[in-house]
């Protein structure tokens, strides 16, 4: 699957008034696991990376299936400063007139390590911002980095031609707060991350005990059930599309994450539930 297409209603509420208006969007995530991070959002009118935790020449030959270059992409949003979420900003940095959005800690963090200055803009976590068609919200997540955030994205002008759409990027944090938790109610497209099987992590012979309880900790990652419960707890969530990412490739299993999801209240009626194979990126049907 090359990429998905995704359809949105003007509210979430009503999804009768689908048929009033269709709003053409392609979403694909480029890498989902320990080993890089990326995803292109499309919507007719920009093009934008969000994350880009792969080499910029994988980013280039990716880009390149969509029928993308570099050059057409619009913007580059960080969400922090580990490698798999930032590795490929090396190579994107070559792009001057390529803006790369991040706040202050994690451009901090990131540009010692490179040869040359990106197209920094900064933002203000917790501060909305516009980007040409988007309204960005840089919310804070629990995570182990220097100052990570969550994206809620938002674009349509809100009338019958141009209905509201929404997604929200959520990954690497060991719990939700609450206004994480509202933005993932509100979000069409939903991207969150069911990182590790607990019963997998514990047996895994690989990870050292502080890595374990750091991977498992509050400022960690999110497991299978965590994920889970919390997805059921919503009520009234504006879900068209759910992706589950950032799989372990030692500590989880596609096929386990797809059983325990298809329980999911909602699945295949209102929403439609993809798990995120860590090894080829491509989205598997729960």
């Amino acid at each position: 699957m090359k990429s998905h297409l995704v359809h949105f209603v003007i509210d979430c509420i009503f999804p009768s008034l689908l048929s009033l208006k269709e709003v053409e969007t392609k979403f694909k995530i480029l890498g989902s696991s320990s080993s890089g991070n990326a995803a292109l959002l499309r919507t007719g009118k920009s093009n934008i990376l969000i994350d880009a935790g792969l080499s910029g020449k994988k980013l280039k030959f990716l880009l390149s299936d969509e029928g993308l270059s570099i050059e057409e992409l619009d913007a580059v949003f960080l969400t922090h400063e580990h490698n798999d979420h930032s590795a490929g900003i090396r190579g994107l940095s070559r792009y001057m007139n390529l803006p790369i959005f991040a706040n202050r800690d994690t451009i901090d963090a990131i540009q010692p390590k490179l040869p040359r200055r990106p197209n920094w803009k900064r933002f203000e976590t917790g501060q909305p911002f516009q980007f040409q068609e988007f309204k960005v919200h840089p919310f804070s997540v629990p995570h182990d980095a220097y100052d990570p955030v969550g994206f809620y994205f938002e674009w349509g002008k809100g009338d019958l031609f141009d209905p509201p759409s929404s997604l929200a990027w959520v990954t690497d944090l060991g719990f939700v707060p609450t206004l994480v938790r509202e933005r993932i109610r509100q979000a069409s497209i939903l991207v969150i991350e069911a990182n590790h099987c607990t019963e997998m992590l514990e047996k895994d012979e690989k990870r050292p005990w502080s890595l374990k309880q750091r991977i498992r900790g509050r400022h960690g990652h999110l497991s299978n059930q965590t994920t889970y419960e919390l997805l059921e707890s919503m009520e009234n969530a504006c879900w068209r599309e759910v992706f589950l990412m950032h799989l372990s490739q030692d500590c989880n299993d596609v096929n386990l994450v797809r059983e325990r999801f298809s329980t999911l209240p909602g699945q295949g009626k209102r929403f439609a539930t993809y798990v995120i194979d860590p090894a080829t990126a491509q989205p598997v049907g729960v």
